[in-house]
């Protein structure tokens, strides 16, 4: 892959105050923690002791798509998101209306898999409470953050951050410590479960895997506030993934070296077990850490599909109504509200390893988007210099993604179809409600909605 010089800036409204390291930390935040302090038990149960296996793989393939991502945004630096991506390359306003819903959707179902993390084994060892009341109540106060501004949400995702990265430091120190004691068992890194091949083992944990890493997408849409984008988004974007894969693999392989797979498996709080098996360091405060990261992961998640779903909606892809903000502090109440409850919905459907997979199918058909669409536009030329990924990487993440969408089971396919069945609904009868609606009545509604 190659990048060239910068070259002068496209003119944009917005202000370009984003720096690399500012761009880095934001990527780093959106990919680590949450994932990994709920899913390392669930990988255990795919994997066994090789969870560092399909850690990496996930990694490499998460690395594929970024590739195209570096290309398209530094390409086209004042366009942001999949969906615009796809409208470039694919001119079909449904794809891209899916593409970009299909986003939102896999954003309030990893919010509700986010909460249930929440409402489990971390949240046991303070209260001991039903995890689907609880992880209604935690989406309540996370609709409430949001709703109170992004400037509030921001400064709490910048100490939850810092609170998430030193908890999984914590973690990895403390395994060698472990270790370090002649204590754990180094062996079982090599153990997979009874009856299970290295392949099966491999792509069954990358599937879950690939959800610790996902995330990196959502920087797409800062790139107009970049300052030289094109020369830093790539190294921000690699820089942060890589970094985070470090992290990953460092805990993949503490963990089952520490506690037995059949006990990680069992937690819904796995990391928390390391910590147990460590000693010296209070099972609450490590306890409080994890809480932390995965509200930090659900905040994220959270303010992300609000401003979507408001974004989609001033748009005329969604209903009208979601455009409304609250008066004072200018943030899209309906929005909140109707993405919050829906993840709300989702918490008694479906376990953390479900709503997981099912976030990973819905952002699977988003990448194979994406990295066709960059094949496809690289017959549009364009006057300044970009990143150019070699041709065989699109390629080989349309191979990973469409690999990863065989691992998938029927009841997976199942909600995320019935998702974006609700999501073409949705289409049609916003479009025809806005073909129905003279032209001066919908520029009415808009300013309405804008004031209020």
């Amino acid at each position: 892959m190659t990048s060239t010089d910068s070259g002068a800036e496209a003119p944009t409204r917005l202000r370009r105050s984003v720096t690399g390291p500012l761009l880095f930390l934001f990527i780093l935040g959106d990919v680590l923690g949450a994932g990994v302090y709920a899913l390392v038990g669930v990988m255990a149960d795919e994997a066994g002791g090789m969870v560092w296996l399909p850690l990496l793989v996930a990694l490499v393939m998460a690395l594929l798509t970024a590739a195209s991502y570096a290309e398209l945004v530094t390409k086209y630096p004042q366009a942001g998101g999949s969906a615009v991506y796809a409208q470039r390359a694919f001119r079909r306003p449904l794809v891209s209306f899916l593409v970009g819903y299909a986003m939102l959707a896999a954003g309030v179902t990893s919010a509700a898999g986010l909460s249930l993390a929440f409402a489990g084994d971390y949240l046991g060892v303070f209260l001991d409470v039903p995890a689907v009341p609880a992880a209604i109540v935690f989406l309540a106060l996370v609709a409430l953050l949001n709703a109170r501004g992004i400037k509030e949400s921001m400064r709490a995702n910048l100490v939850m951050t810092a609170v998430e990265v030193s908890g999984l430091v914590l973690v990895v120190v403390l395994g060698a410590v472990v270790l370090g004691r002649g204590e754990g068992d180094p062996s079982r890194l090599l153990e997979l479960p009874e009856g299970t091949s290295v392949a099966a083992a491999t792509l069954g944990g990358a599937l879950i895997a690939f959800y610790s890493f996902v995330g990196f997408e959502t920087s797409a849409n800062v790139a107009e506030e970049v300052r030289d984008v094109r020369r830093v988004y790539p190294r921000a974007l690699f820089g942060a993934l890589v970094t985070a894969g470090v992290v990953y693999l460092l805990v993949g392989v503490v963990a089952p070296a520490v506690v037995a797979p059949e006990d990680l498996s069992a937690s819904s709080g796995p990391l928390l077990e390391v910590v147990r098996a460590a000693g010296g360091v209070p099972v609450e405060l490590f306890s409080v850490v994890a809480l932390i990261a995965v509200a930090n992961g659900a905040l994220l998640t959270m303010i992300m599909s609000s401003r979507l779903a408001y974004g989609m909606a001033e748009e005329g892809l969604l209903p009208r109504p979601l455009v409304r903000v609250l008066p004072n502090r200018r943030t899209p109440v309906v929005a909140i509200v109707v993405t919050t409850l829906v993840a709300m919905l989702l918490t008694m459907t479906g376990s953390l390893e479900d709503l997981a997979s099912t976030v990973v199918l819905l952002l699977l058909f988003v990448f194979l988007s994406t990295n066709l669409a960059v094949l496809v536009l690289r017959r549009d030329r364009v006057e300044h210099p970009h990143f150019r990924a070699w041709t065989a990487l699109p390629v080989l993440a349309i191979g990973t993604c469409l690999g990863l969408l065989t691992q998938q089971e029927a009841r997976h396919w199942l909600l995320a179809g019935v998702l974006l069945a609700v999501g073409v609904v949705l289409y049609l009868v916003t479009r025809r409600s806005s073909s129905a609606t003279p032209v001066e009545d919908r520029a009415g509604t808009g300013a309405a909605g804008s004031s209020s």
